[in-house]
């Protein structure tokens, strides 16, 4: 099995910034990537953005480029999300999610809220 935590949300002025955290455990050996996903109440979740494991490649929602920046630790098997320039738009729960073999795993997930 594998385990995603989140960490990092809180509460936040317009134009600040939060370091989200997500620490894999388990059987990860053979998840290729990770991403952060969001959602809103009332709404859709939305992918925010994701980064590769082995090469680092990294993807981001035409909404945050350029503030927000993924990054990970391999040794610590753990994904960062430096969200800077914070918007009231990005208020939400934040989830990270692996996928192994076929199967997809989401964190519980951290309240990120952005006061105008």
């Amino acid at each position: 099995q594998v385990q995603l935590v989140e960490s990092g949300g809180g509460l936040v002025q317009a134009g600040g910034s939060l370091r989200l955290s997500c620490a894999a455990s388990g059987r990860t050996f053979s998840s290729y990537a990770m991403g952060w996903f969001r959602q809103a109440p009332g709404k859709e979740r939305e992918f925010v953005a994701a980064i590769n494991w082995r090469g680092g490649n990294m993807n981001y929602a035409d909404s945050v480029k350029g503030r927000f920046t993924i990054s990970r630790d391999n040794a610590k098997n753990t994904v960062y999300l430096q969200m800077n320039s914070l918007k009231p738009e990005d208020t939400a729960v934040y989830y990270c999610r692996t996928v192994v073999g076929l199967l997809p795993y989401w964190g519980q997930g951290t309240q990120v809220t952005v006061s105008s």
